[in-house]
């Protein structure tokens, strides 16, 4: 029996709870189910996280003014989830993970880079919620019980929890992810209005329209800098969860649910942090070191626990779907092992990236930052080949030879492998990292000088075309490249066509 074959969907466990036995086959038929109006709760309680007000500083660090920012922010936020939502549209097609159907454009073996990718860029975003939820613990218990000093064992203890909680969800599966996340947002929600009812007396209004503005290329660099902490960050995990939906879901609910549900959170709290860290350089200073555990200093005693509950529910929605997928790519990359294994294995990693961030990193929002454009800009690429492959595609995936490297798909697609390296580096060559810790990624930036944009230390030095060029690059180099290579798949005499 392979990985991608599995006699059951799940199996009960304690408490009535299953772990899902699903691992990167195709869903069976009668095991789909939902509508994608169900989508709107996975997509919103990864987004709902408190993280969305932090991005307030980070944005603004970019040196523009409120209403600059506030277009960043929502065409950002808007433009990176609608990705994320043609993205779904695979899942209902081809009702496999998005890295498996990936396959399709590089081949069988050849989509083995995207995946490690992928898997990389997943694991990272564990390490980093459950980062901040460590750190916003430690924040809370000092000023909830100064005597303790440093945290250090408050760091530890919040590490524990949070990795039960989202091991535990990535580890028992999709049923249950989909029922923590319905709860997850709801609670969150309300929480979070809690907390703006609270703190909405620290904006300053006169101050924070006074900001003056930046440069085109300073809007430019913040409205990529939301791409990539937003829509970006989730492309290659979309259809993973509307994978379980009938093939014959409406298409166009299913774009607008997922862009709807993942949107809607992060407009609200990235405005909000606008105004909150437009309001107070002090505390826009003091997010780069503790992006949530900041927010704190301007809550009353009473609510610190109410927003730490908050806080660490809004960071395991996103963290429990991060780890569920980059299980997902490892079994697609082959590891032989079942789905709950897989999770557990991106469990540790994520323990230790951890303890790296919170103990040993000299700020969390450089190190964020350079993560960030680092991965973004050969994601952004792979996106764009995915979606023109979308595109290009009129009929269904041969189900069985996605898992084949003998069937139409092949070992190796050149041409696409080809398309995503040059977008890649050309991406790299167009962005610039700001972390000193980071001096590796030096040579970043290599292309400002010679297209004429001014070099590295030039107006263009912080505005990290690099991503959009790569997107860009993807997309109409698969769209050119593969129209014979997706016909010729599609020819061939004996495709299956799915029921």
């Amino acid at each position: 029996m392979t990985v991608h074959d599995v006699p059951t969907a799940a199996a009960p466990v304690a408490g009535g709870l299953t772990v899902e036995l699903n691992g990167i086959n195709v869903i069976a038929e009668k095991e789909r189910k939902g509508t994608p109006r169900s989508l709107f709760w996975p997509w919103c309680a990864a987004n709902v996280s408190v993280l969305g007000v932090p991005y307030g500083a980070f944005v603004l660090g970019f040196g523009v003014s409120l209403w600059q920012a506030s277009v960043a922010g929502l065409v950002g936020i808007i433009a990176s989830f609608l990705l994320v939502g043609f993205v779904s549209l695979a899942g209902k097609r081809g009702s496999a993970p998005t890295m498996v159907l990936s396959r399709g454009a590089f081949g069988v073996r050849g989509n083995a880079g995207p995946t490690a990718l992928s898997w990389v860029l997943l694991v990272g975003w564990e390490i980093v919620l459950v980062s901040l939820a460590s750190l916003a613990a430690a924040t809370v218990t000092h000023r909830l019980f100064p005597h303790l000093g440093n945290g250090t064992g408050v760091k530890v203890l919040a590490l524990v929890v949070v990795l039960a909680l989202v091991a535990g969800g990535g580890i028992l599966g999709f049923d249950v992810i989909m029922r923590m996340q319905t709860v997850i947002t709801v609670a969150t929600a309300v929480l979070t209005v809690g907390y703006i009812a609270l703190t909405v007396s620290h904006i300053h209004w006169h101050t924070v329209t006074a900001l003056p503005s930046g440069s085109f290329q300073h809007v430019v660099g913040a409205t990529v800098f939301v791409v990539t902490g937003f829509g970006l960050g989730w492309v290659n995990t979309a259809a993973d969860y509307s994978r379980y939906l009938p093939r014959n879901s409406s298409g166009p609910a299913v774009v607008g649910w997922t862009t709807f549900g993942a949107s809607v959170a992060p407009v609200i709290l990235l405005g909000y942090g606008l105004l909150l860290a437009g309001s107070s350089s002090a505390l826009s200073a003091a997010i780069g070191a503790d992006p949530i555990g900041a927010l704190t200093t301007i809550l009353p005693t009473w609510y610190l626990l109410p927003f730490l509950l908050v806080a660490i529910l809004g960071l395991v929605g996103g963290a429990v779907l991060d780890i569920y997928s980059s299980g997902l790519a490892l079994l697609t990359l082959g590891l032989p092992v079942r789905r709950p294994v897989a999770a557990g294995v991106d469990a540790v990693l994520m323990v230790i990236g951890t303890v790296y961030v919170v103990f040993f990193a000299s700020s969390f929002v450089l190190v964020f930052e350079a993560f960030l454009v680092t991965l973004g800009v050969p994601i952004a690429a792979w996106c764009g080949i995915f979606l023109a492959d979308m595109v290009l595609r009129r009929r269904p995936f041969a189900d069985a030879e996605l898992y084949d490297a003998r069937g139409r798909y092949g070992w190796v697609t050149w041409p696409a492998v080809l398309v995503l390296v040059v977008a890649t580096a050309v991406g790299w060559g167009l962005v610039t990292n700001s972390d000193p810790s980071a001096g590796w990624l030096s040579w970043q930036g290599y292309l400002l000088g010679p297209v004429g944009l001014g070099g590295k230390t030039g107006s263009w030095e912080f505005a990290n075309l690099g991503v959009l060029v790569a997107i860009v690059l993807g997309f109409v180099g698969w769209l050119i490249a593969g129209r014979r290579t997706v016909a010729r798949q599609e020819s061939a005499p004996d495709l299956v066509l799915a029921n």
